[in-house]
């Protein structure tokens, strides 16, 4: 479906947790339709916890989404640091962040609809756009990990669990998610049906970015969908999933799993790339253009720039 000429743009980010918070800090400059589809694979701290003691999906990344999409205003400001505020001392509620129990508490007043629970928390924040779960269940992932032991007799390891893969050291070789096909709310469908433009990364690539292409009823709908695909690259390779990984690599992995869905624009900090010629390449392999665009924060810790992103997808969907 095509946009109305001179209307924003219908933008749905992929992804999870800091990386889906720095591509929804530029979208939002440039739209406010805009969905986040969040990963709801994850397994450690609060999230962990809660989603061990109680049927609800894992919190923590829905919580981080929310936030950064979170309305302007004094107000507000304070409402989205309570909810980002997490609890002290060394009882049984410490670490928790409070926005964590609050969204598993709506969740539970609306009878389990979680879709329901993050609309009520997107009105009260004055939310720019909609957060969704990629399914309603809560997903485990399963790796094949390759150790950088040599003298490791089992070189390769399957690895339940995002954390556990995050964690063990050496190089993910393929991923997946259990249940093999869970159900996904038809908000996220329709949203991706009637999308002009669909956004994946920066964010870990085998636990926040890839999950949502081995879900068969996402994969589908993007196949189908005609919206522009735009692909963000990480700055630098996250240890314990791509050590080592070039931005190529990145590339050529995430083609491999793309099932069918077009690739059309794959954006890349101009400095974090040492072989443009090899991205370039591997951007073409995938049938996408190549942009290089100064879109990290200038020193400091490798993250991305919200201000510097938004320009460069505006330079990219002709709005800059």
């Amino acid at each position: 479906m095509a946009a109305t000429p001179g209307a924003p743009p219908r933008v749905v980010a992929f992804g999870g947790g800091h990386g889906l918070a720095a591509a929804l800090g530029a979208w939002r400059q440039l739209t406010p339709d805009l969905t986040a589809v969040v990963t709801v694979a994850d397994d450690g701290g609060s999230s962990g916890r809660i989603r061990r003691e109680m049927p609800v999906l894992p919190p923590g990344d829905l919580r981080m989404a929310l936030a950064a999409l979170a309305g302007d205003g004094e107000r507000r400001a304070e409402m989205t640091a309570l909810l980002q505020h997490r609890l002290g001392g060394t009882g049984v509620l410490a670490g928790h962040p409070v926005g964590n129990l609050v969204l598993t508490g709506l969740v539970e007043l609306h009878g389990g609809d979680t879709v329901r629970a993050l609309d009520t928390l997107c009105e009260l924040l004055g939310a720019c756009g909609r957060v969704l779960p990629m399914a309603e269940v809560p997903l485990d992932l399963v790796a094949r990990v390759e150790t950088v032991d040599p003298d490791d007799p089992a070189r390769t390891r399957t690895i339940r669990g995002q954390v556990a893969i995050a964690s063990t050291p050496g190089r993910v070789r393929d991923i997946l998610v259990a249940p093999a096909d869970p159900p996904v709310h038809p908000a996220v469908l329709e949203a991706i049906a009637t999308a002009d433009v669909v956004s994946l990364g920066p964010g870990s690539w085998y636990t926040s970015v890839l999950p949502h292409l081995l879900v068969p009823r996402l994969r589908a709908a993007l196949a189908a969908s005609p919206a522009r695909v735009v692909v963000v690259l990480n700055l630098e390779p996250q240890p314990g999933e791509t050590d080592g990984f070039s931005p190529e690599e990145h590339l050529r992995v995430l083609q491999g799993h793309l099932g069918g869905v077009a690739l059309h624009t794959v954006i890349a900090d101009v400095d974090s790339v040492v072989d443009r010629c090899g991205l370039l390449s591997a951007a073409r392999e995938c049938g996408a253009e190549l942009v290089l665009a100064p879109v990290a924060e200038p020193g400091g810790a490798p993250r991305h720039d919200p201000e510097r992103l938004a320009k460069a997808l505006a330079d990219v969907l002709g709005a800059g």
